[in-house]
């Protein structure tokens, strides 16, 4: 199975950056503020917006009057965290990584200014960037064609809007972390994954990296096959709370032998590494194993993304018991069975 090993994916971008002046419009807005927006440029937005490829800016202009000009024309609330001042472009770009949680190398940076693609492609060689000259074939390119696009995606820019309510929230919160993790009536939902789940559990594994124990990655018609496998259980987790749902944003392919349950994969979205849920899931098979009477172990591939999964194995009692270069299993060798944390309800399907 092509999932047993890591494949070279083509890469994929998951936001595009975009330019102002003579990029997202015609016109330069300091000298012309009858500036108009470029023909295709709407239709560009929505279809991408439509994949859940998400958009931000990077312009040197001043604030108010490009927000101001982004909202006339009604196309403000397309753009996530963007990046409107005097600063260096590459920088720019870096605060959007940050503030979206998503890696460099994911991202496009559109700009009519040679000068402007130069700087950032030296100081972000992995930013994908191109001339405004090519933006009415931007949707057809294959880096903005996902392989599948679920529901998910769809509303990727509605979630994303929705955790800036919570960060602001939490911003002006003035007790303790946890008191405001509580505020949130956080509700984390555990289930077998169904037919309906496939696409979007495909789609996990290909875009998520950072909380993610093996790298492995699944075609749906794998995916298929492990749910009617009797030795696999693949497991899907969905978040909400009371601003509204994270999605479908955690995933485990568990293989069940007699006496020995393997977790295969196990991955949790960025999105949700600041609500304190990332252990939940591990949390929920470990209790599992314990109730099955058999001997939990789990897979570990090692990158320069991923250090946040090994130490979660480590913290709830995992010990290596064999390694292979990146590769590492681990069997769970603690008397203690974590429980899950207050401030979350979690509704758990039984394995």
């Amino acid at each position: 199975m092509g999932s047993e090993q890591q494949i070279v994916q083509r890469k994929q971008i998951k936001c595009v950056v975009w330019d102002l002046d003579n990029t997202l419009w015609d016109g330069i807005l300091l000298e012309d503020e009858a500036v108009t927006l470029r023909p295709e440029l709407l239709s560009v937005l929505q279809k991408l917006d439509e994949r859940g490829i998400l958009h931000s800016i990077a312009s040197k202009n001043d604030h108010d009057t490009a927000v101001s000009k982004l909202k006339e024309l009604g196309i403000y609330d397309y753009f996530l965290y963007p990046q409107i001042s005097w600063q260096a472009k590459s920088t720019s770009i870096q605060h959007i990584a940050r503030l979206l949680n998503i890696g460099i190398d994911t991202l496009a940076f559109i700009d009519d200014q040679a000068f402007e693609r130069d700087e950032v492609a030296y100081a972000l060689p992995d930013v994908l960037c191109l001339d405004a000259q090519q933006i009415a074939t931007l949707v057809d390119r294959a880096e903005m064609l996902p392989d599948t696009i679920t529901a998910d995606a769809r509303r990727r820019r509605l979630m994303y809007l929705s955790e800036i309510e919570r960060q602001k929230a939490e911003k002006d919160f003035t007790g303790t972390n946890e008191e405001f993790l509580t505020t949130l009536k956080m509700v984390f939902t555990i289930s077998r994954a169904h037919e309906q789940d496939l696409k979007r559990a495909e789609e996990l594994t290909v875009r998520t990296h950072q909380l993610n124990t093996t790298g492995y990655t699944y075609s749906y018609e794998e995916l298929r096959a492990l749910l009617g496998s009797s030795r696999h259980r693949l497991i899907i987790a969905e978040l909400e709370d009371k601003y509204g749902s994270y999605g479908k944003i955690g995933l485990v392919l568990l293989e069940c032998e007699e006496k020995i349950w393997t977790i295969k994969l196990l991955l949790m979205s960025c999105r949700v590494i600041s609500r304190g849920v990332g252990s939940i899931l591990l949390s929920y098979i470990i209790q599992a194993a314990r109730r099955a009477r058999v001997q939990l172990r789990a897979e570990f591939i090692s990158n320069d993304r991923n250090r946040m999964m090994l130490v979660t194995y480590k913290f709830h009692g995992f010990k290596p018991i064999k390694q292979d270069g990146n590769f590492t299993l681990f069997e769970y060798s603690s008397d203690v069975v974590p429980a899950f944390p207050d401030y979350v309800q979690v509704i758990a399907e039984e394995l």
